[in-house]
């Protein structure tokens, strides 16, 4: 028999930063409230004065979740309300094997009421990668492993189609949740963190580093930190080649959030964010997607060792090595680095009674188990 699901009970439906900024959106787009908001900020003291960094500071959204947290929470709220508001009874998305974002809308998907299918392309294997698909096994996702992007697209295209003649297409959530909707949830986060500078639990950050993958996560904190009248640059850290978002596509998914906002009845300022608002950075990619890398592996076991915290290789690690070796160049040099955490803290194994068997999931997946890769 499949696993069974032990829940938390969602966190309660109080006001976002938004909303505050904003009253005039209170109700006016749907939300589920998923996520544990405000996250916490603090400074990474040991860390600090390991790596010879002065100011060193966390946003800790590795804890948005119970279950499962991290910075796909944040946009799931927005994107599984719209789901439901538009009358759809799954949702269909897409990633790499060991993609956090599919498990997160796995998940997350199970908790509103909604099915989840998942198209999924290579990636280098590791443990991460194995422990994510069983997961999404047990959280009840329906696997699609496809070869290519392009052979993603086709089956996407195919289920779509299917869905629509059976009357039940699933709603479509994009790589990485990184859509105008689901950007909302991190133009939030920035107008958390600019209400948490003037409540002086930190300094104003001069730079904000976070993982560079689909973009909605540094698109809505471009908008939001705009919003809130911070200066902080936004340092973006590929980590992905597999169609890599711009500064221009970043530029104008934020701006398409900024009209959405003004659409709903915000009194937005008239402000735009250009392509020149964000720096991205490419040397700590490595190979590509996936690819564990030297600095990556350093960076992890250092916050780990000093810390106690957790990143893993694909997207925190080498963000956390690109700010360890910011911190050192001008103009980052002794002014406040404020490294944004992405990676889930909790393990959804943990909601479980049992992780599957690999035996049990779709024999297109079984090579991912079998040490030589044999068929």
């Amino acid at each position: 028999m499949p696993p069974r699901v032990t829940n938390a009970p969602p966190p309660p439906a109080t006001p976002l930063a938004l909303e505050r900024r904003f009253p005039a959106l209170a109700g006016r787009v749907p939300r589920r409230a998923l996520a544990t908001l405000p996250t916490p900020v603090h400074r990474l003291a040991a860390l600090g004065r390991e790596a010879g960094v002065a100011e060193l500071w966390i946003k800790r959204d590795d804890q948005t979740g119970q279950v499962y947290g991290g910075n796909k929470v944040r946009k799931l709220e927005w994107l599984l309300a719209d789901a439901l508001a538009r009358g759809h009874r799954s949702v269909l998305t897409t990633g790499a094997l060991g993609s956090n974002h599919a498990l997160a809308t796995t998940i997350y998907a199970g908790v509103v009421g909604l099915r989840a299918s998942l198209v999924l392309i290579p990636q280098p294997i590791t443990d991460h990668v194995r422990h994510t698909l069983l997961l999404d096994h047990a959280y009840g996702a329906t696997i699609h492993a496809v070869p290519t992007i392009a052979a993603a697209r086709r089956r996407v295209i195919g289920l779509l189609v299917r869905g629509t003649l059976a009357r039940d297409r699933p709603y479509l959530v994009p790589t990485g949740g990184s859509s105008t909707v689901g950007t909302l949830g991190y133009v939030n986060a920035g107008l958390e963190l600019g209400e948490q500078v003037t409540a002086g639990a930190l300094p104003e950050p001069a730079a904000i580093v976070v993982p560079l993958g689909s973009g909605g996560t540094v698109a809505g904190l471009l908008l939001g930190l705009r919003l809130a009248g911070l200066r902080s640059r936004v340092i973006a850290v590929r980590v992905t080649d597999l169609l890599p978002p711009s500064p221009e596509f970043l530029a104008r998914l934020a701006n398409q959030a900024r009209t959405m906002l003004t659409r709903l009845g915000a009194e937005v300022p008239p402000l735009m964010v250009t392509p020149d608002d964000v720096t991205v950075r490419s040397e700590w990619l490595g190979a590509g997607y996936g690819a564990v890398t030297p600095d990556g592996l350093a960076a992890r076991d250092r916050i780990a060792a000093s810390e106690q915290l957790k990143v893993e290789t694909t997207y925190g690690a080498k963000a956390l090595a690109a700010v360890l070796a910011l911190a050192h160049e001008a103009p980052w040099r002794d002014r406040p680095i404020l490294f944004w955490h992405t990676y889930s803290a909790a393990d959804p194994a943990a909601a479980l009674d049992r992780l599957p068997d690999w035996h049990e999931l779709p024999p297109a997946l079984h090579p991912v188990f079998r040490d030589d890769g044999s068929r």
